[in-house]
Order: structure tokens, then C-alpha cells, then sequence
């Protein structure tokens, strides 16, 4: 898993006067994708946007407020670095490509304020889109009070935005944790529902181009961020986690730190397929560290009793059952839930991780993050919030021969919650640990820097279609929505696949629907809510492929879709191409698919298509005939359909 620099070539930069409204322009190595900067007479910095002749991001703030002094104002260039071109290549088992190679340009800015103090800005390129960060450096700690950044789009965009949650509010005060409906094609300027702005990733369709914004490497020396709950004219800006995202109550709202390097603030853009097919967010995380052998991370499929049946599933003999069934269906993992320690105890436990291995099967467990942030009951609790304990707690469940661990309820974005998530993962690392966080906040790199970290939630995932038929009526067209945004930026165990019955509720998704998902959402593992005694009523062709689904990915190619409505996606693993689709329109769609764009070398004549039956709960199977690589198929409402070829 190491990190291979293939090329540095220095470009020359030969800009001699630093004078007001210069213009430093960075563009991606393909010549589509461009950021443009500019000094004002004001000393003030503005950046646009641009894919191929046609603006994005209309002129936007940077700078930031801090205890070092002023830098959005009375700024003057003190040097622009020589344009460089990079070349990397790594591996990333948990994320939509597990290895990856992409090509950048990058520059920096040095900027001196009215207090004759330096500030960094790094602009970055790539064929995903642009990027842009601050970076300060002090012997003393720095305090970034405001961050200036902005992104100004034309009045006539559409926005898909995910509402930010009020922090302590929700079940057991457990909020922020990503998890509302998303909001639709609203109007640029749209006051956020909750009032406490937008989470990230953010999708946008400004004239033919869309745009998702997001961040990436976002470490310990800062918070995470969101847009503003307030957007005048269709411009967003920056915002800090909310007072109480933090560890302990009396950490501060406001990132401090000697070193400041921010978050990587990233525009992906272009068309529809450029945003769901993108990386970038991995792409600019910290590599991991060499010296660290990850080797034993292994992607995989889980079987999970929790996601259909609950709290009273979460024993002894039902574990047992689940284990069996992930053997018999070849998957990984089986995973046992909250309050373990109680209904089953260690002991036990111990005899269930023996009898998995005989099965050839991983056990992972659940725990509590928590501490005082939130009201949560379930347990283990408090075993992982200090060093020493959770060091402690991860020797003994590495010896006993646990594969991983799930950890919940955690405490938002604010400075020292980041720090906690780093803590955890590099002692997890240690112990040959994989990690799957809930409750959590989104994505940003972190499956780069740390291999084991094998997916997050930040979703309002299936459990939620099993609490409230509210949420169970959306479903088809929130699964719809998460391949364009969430989905984009990062693993995420959404935990789909039910084709049985949910207690007390209407499901709305169809059989074909919920097969699909095993291929359009993506997770370094996948765990699977269908439970044994419905599967088994399955046709043998889809018990077949349930059990042959990849474990991880090499590409993936958008074939067709929008937002909310209805997805086609195509994702290569060895020799073969998997291609989900799924609609949530209340009409049977008719599509025509271009197979070309997957770059097949041998001639196709058919596929066998599995989709929906004669009802919402039967499947059928049926040759596709495939004409000079193009492919044309029906899907019925909340349906959806697979093939591979």
C-alpha cells in the first residue's frame, strides 16, 4: 500500500510582478477544468471557476480570520511557487477503485497581511475538478475564528442538499450524525430547513454542469466544516461544527493549532458522470504511512441480524445462525450488534469467533463510542474513550480473534471529535483491526490514510425504513439521490438488500430495487440486511448472484441517471462488468444504454437480465439482445434490474 510518486515535473511560472488583480490560473491536465484567482485593488482574494469556456463557480471569497491577524483584507503576494505536475498511484481496499492512479497541477500563493504575517493558499487541479486549502504556521497556537471561503453559484441553480442537524437533538441527543432526507432541485439561496446550514457533499446544477462541494484530509489540527445555513444571492460559505460537537463540553468551537493546514475545500464538477465517477476526495488525502503493513485488510460482505430484527437478535444462538448463513452465502463477515457484552458476554463470544473460523468467517463486534456527549445506553461503553482502555479492550478482542469492530454514536465535528477518529483508527491499525464507523460524520480521505477503515455510515441508512413508514415511502427515491452525492465522496454502509417483509411497515422498493443495490452502493463491506429465512425463498440464479457479488471494485462508469429519480451504474471487478439500475418514478422507465462507454474489447450479442417479476416481490430472468453494444430494457416503478457481462 505504498504511495508512488511517477512524475514531479516543475512547470515554469513567470509571473514578475505581484501586483493587484493578478491573475493565478490553475488548470487541470486535461485543459477542461480551471481555478482562477485574483487580487483585488482591495487586497482581497476572489477565485472562479471554470469547465471548458463556461463558469461554474462565479466569483467567490477566500481568506480567513485568525489570532495571527487578518488575512481576508489589505493582503499582498509575497510569491506564487512554480507550477508543478504530480503523478500518484496507491491503494485504497475500501474505496470505489481500490487502486488508483491520478495525475494534478499544482501552485501556491505566500500572502502577507497589514500585520506583515504569511499566509499559504495551495491550488490543485485534477480531472475530477479544482481545490484549494490554507496553510499557517506559528510558534504558538493559531485560532482560525472565521473562515472566508465561499462558493457563488448563478441565481438559476438547483441545489440537492442534506440539511445540517441541530447538535444534541434527535434520539438520545445523538444528532449531528448525517442522517436527514435530502432535499431536492431547491433554488440557490434556499435557507437550510433546520437552520444550521448544509452538510457536505452538496450537489449543484448550474446551466449544463453540475458541481458537488466537499473536503478532504481533514485532520486533528482542525474541525469539520458544513455551508452555511444562509446562501444570499446563491453564494455558501464555510461553516464550523456547532458549539458541543467536541469530546468534552468545554473544548473550544473554534480550531487551534500551532500547525493549520485546512481542509481540502473541493469543487468537483463537470457532467453528471464526472461527479459520481470522481475520487478526488481520496485522491487529496494524506497517503498512508509505508512503514505500516495493512496487508491483512480484507473488503468483504457481512451478514447482519440487527438491520431486520433488531435488539432481540442479538444472542447467542441467533449469532450462531447468521454465521452459517454468511458460510453458506461465502460471505466474509458476520456481524453481532449492541449490548453483546451483556446478552452474550466475552466467554461466548470467544466460542463464536472459534466456531466462524471453522466456516471460514470473520466476526465483528459493535461498541459504543460514547461518553457524556449523548444519552445512549447501549453497550460497550466508555471501553474505547481513553487511550489506555481502548488499547487495552483492542489486545484482548485481537487475541480472542476478532476481524473488526463497528463503533457508534459519535460526538459530531468539532476539533477534539476529529481527534478521536484518528486516535481510533491508528489504534486499530495496531491491533490488525477494521473499522466501520456509525453515527458518524461523512467521508473525507480517511479510507486513504487508513486502510482499515472500511466504511461510515453518515447516511439515513435502512434501519430508518424499519422505524417509521414515513421513511419507508421515501426510500426508493432516497436511493436514488445517495449514488450522486454521499456515495461520491466515500464508502457507505447504507446496509441495503431486503427482499422480505419489514415488521409493521410497507415496503415500497421492489426485489429487482434491492438486488440492484448490491452493486450501486458502494462499502469496503457490505452488510447485507436480508435474513436467512428469506433468502432461502429467493430463486437459486439470485441466491447466486448474492453470493458472488464482489468484494471490492477497479472502476465505475455512470451509464445513466438522475438525481432522485433513477440510477444506472456499471462497476468493473476482474474481467467483468456488473451494471445496477433502479427507478423511483411512479412510471416504468425505458432506457437505452451505450455499453461503449465501458470500453469493451470483445463483441457482445446478449446478457442475462434479472429484474422484477410479475409482482414487486418475484423476480424474472431473460436474455438481452445487445446491438453494436448498445442495450435496451423497461424498469418498472421503485424496480430495478442487474447484469454482468
Amino acid at each position: 500500500m505504498k504511495t508512488t510518486f511517477l512524475s514531479i515535473i516543475l512547470l515554469s511560472f513567470s509571473i514578475s510582478l505581484f501586483a493587484a488583480n493578478q491573475k493565478i490560473t490553475v488548470v487541470s491536465p486535461n485543459g477542461k477544468k480551471s481555478i482562477q484567482v485574483t487580487l483585488t485593488d482591495q487586497g482581497k482574494l476572489i477565485y472562479l471557476v471554470k469547465y471548458k469556456n463556461e463558469t461554474v463557480i462565479e466569483n467567490s471569497s477566500l481568506g480567513v480570520e485568525t489570532s495571527l491577524g487578518d488575512f481576508t483584507q489589505n493582503l499582498k503576494i509575497k510569491e506564487i511557487k512554480p507550477l508543478k505536475k504530480q503523478t500518484e498511484t496507491y491503494s485504497a481496499p475500501a474505496e470505489k477503485r481500490a487502486n488508483r492512479k491520478f495525475t494534478a497541477k499544482q501552485t501556491s500563493i505566500i500572502l502577507q497581511n497589514a500585520e506583515n504575517k504569511s499566509l499559504q493558499i495551495d491550488l490543485t487541479a485534477t480531472n475530477d475538478g479544482v481545490a484549494y486549502r490554507y496553510v499557517l504556521n506559528d510558534e504558538n497556537p493559531i485560532t482560525v475564528k472565521k473562515e472566508n471561503s465561499s462558493f457563488k453559484f448563478n441565481v438559476t441553480t438547483k441545489a440537492w442538499l442534506h440539511p445540517n442537524a441541530v447538535v444534541k437533538t434527535g434520539w438520545a441527543e445523538t444528532q449531528p450524525s448525517y442522517e436527514e432526507q435530502y432535499e431536492y432541485e431547491i433554488p440557490v439561496g434556499t435557507p437550510s430547513i433546520l437552520g444550521v446550514g448544509w452538510t457536505f457533499p452538496a450537489l449543484f446544477k448550474t446551466g449544463n454542469n453540475w458541481a458537488l462541494i466537499t473536503e478532504a484530509n481533514l485532520t486533528p489540527n482542525y474541525c469539520g466544516s458544513h455551508l452555511s445555513h444562509l446562501s444570499p444571492e446563491g453564494e455558501y460559505s464555510i461553516a464550523f461544527a456547532q458549539k458541543g460537537e467536541t469530546v468534552r463540553l468545554e473544548d473550544s468551537e473554534f480550531p487551534i493549532s500551532k500547525n493549520i493546514v485546512t481542509p481540502w475545500r473541493i469543487v468537483v464538477f463537470g457532467e453528471l458522470q464526472d461527479v459520481v465517477q470522481s475520487q478526488m476526495v481520496s485522491d487529496l488525502s494524506s497517503p498512508v504511512d509505508s512503514k505500516k503493513d495493512f496487508s491483512w485488510v480484507k473488503p468483504g460482505i457481512a451478514s447482519w441480524s440487527w438491520g431486520v430484527l433488531h435488539d432481540e437478535s442479538v444472542n447467542y444462538e441467533t449469532s450462531k445462525e447468521f454465521i452459517d448463513y454468511a458460510s453458506k452465502m461465502t460471505w466474509n463477515y458476520c456481524l453481532i450488534d449492541a449490548d453483546w457484552d451483556r446478552k452474550i458476554g466475552y466467554n461466548r463470544i470467544k466460542e463464536l469467533v472459534d466456531y466462524a473460523k471453522t466456516k471460514n468467517v470473520g466476526l465483528i463486534l459493535w461498541y459504543n463510542s460514547s461518553g457524556n456527549w449523548n444519552s445512549t445506553v447501549y453497550s460497550p461503553k466508555n471501553a474505547l474513550l481513553e487511550r489506555e482502555a481502548r488499547r487495552k479492550e483492542f489486545e484482548r478482542i485481537q487475541k480472542m480473534g476478532i476481524a473488526g469492530i463497528k463503533v457508534d454514536f459519535w460526538p459530531g465535528d468539532g476539533q477534539s471529535a476529529i481527534q478521536y477518529y484518528f486516535d481510533m483508527m491508528n489504534d486499530a491499525a495496531d491491533f490488525n483491526l477494521m473499522l466501520n464507523f456509525h453515527g458518524t460524520t461523512v467521508p473525507r480521505g480517511w479510507s486513504r490514510t487508513f486502510p482499515n477503515l472500511m466504511s461510515m455510515e453518515s447516511i439515513r441508512g435502512f434501519e430508518f425504513t424499519t422505524f417509521d413508514q414515513k421513511d419507508t415511502d421515501k426510500a426508493p427515491k432516497h436511493l436514488t439521490m445517495m449514488p450522486f452525492a454521499r456515495n461520491v465522496v466515500g464508502p457507505m454502509d447504507f446496509t441495503p438488500v431486503c427482499f422480505g417483509e419489514i415488521r409493521g411497515k410497507k415496503r415500497r422498493t421492489s426485489n429487482g430495487l434491492e438486488l440492484a443495490l448490491s452493486v450501486i452502493l458502494q462499502s469496503g463491506i457490505s452488510h447485507f440486511v436480508e435474513i436467512p429465512t428469506s433468502m432461502e425463498k429467493q430463486p437459486d440464479y439470485v441466491q447466486d448472484f448474492m453470493k458472488n457479488v464482489p468484494r471490492s471494485w477497479d472502476d465505475i462508469k455512470l451509464l445513466d441517471g438522475f438525481p432522485g429519480k433513477y440510477i444506472v451504474t456499471a462497476r468493473k471487478s476482474g474481467g467483468k462488468w456488473y451494471v445496477g439500475g433502479i427507478n423511483s418514478q411512479n412510471e416504468t422507465i425505458h432506457l437505452k444504454l451505450d455499453l461503449s462507454k465501458l470500453n469493451c474489447q470483445k463483441n457482445l450479442n446478449e446478457v442475462t437480465l434479472i429484474t422484477d417479476g410479475e409482482t414487486n416481490r418475484t423476480f424474472s430472468r431473460k436474455e438481452l439482445q445487445i446491438n453494436n453494444k448498445k442495450v435496451e430494457l423497461d424498469v418498472k416503478p421503485n424496480g430495478g434490474f442487474v447484469f454482468v457481462f
